[in-house]
């Protein structure tokens, strides 16, 4: 199993930066746990270039913070990517992460 130390964005809600111009609030979080399946898939479809996709699942230390927010989890950094994640499963104490397709949102501290 490989060792994960990486960043968890979570987004806690909106504020408006602009009139009339709302956005997620993003916050990151460093986080230590295990890489427990590597995966990566093409998915082929009518645009030019193929969408990679992992399979990917992140065993993660359940900190306090983690689970009291496992509903705004949005990201995690692997090898420099950002990665959606397209499921969180609690299983004291630790949380799986899943991951799915690049995150191309916000980040914290971006505009």
């Amino acid at each position: 199993m490989t060792k994960f130390y990486g960043t968890v964005g979570y987004s806690l809600g909106t504020a408006e930066t602009k009139m009339g111009v709302w956005e997620d609030v993003i916050v990151e979080k460093m986080h230590y746990g295990d890489v427990v399946q590597n995966n990566r898939r093409y998915v082929s479809n009518a645009e030019l270039n193929d969408d990679i996709s992992l399979s990917t699942s992140i065993s993660i230390m359940a900190e306090p913070f983690a689970l009291e927010n496992i509903a705004a989890m949005r990201f995690v950094e692997l090898a420099g990517v950002l990665w959606k994640i397209t499921t969180v499963e609690p299983q004291r104490p630790r949380l799986i992460l899943r991951l799915g397709g690049v995150y191309n949102g916000r980040r914290a501290n971006s505009s």
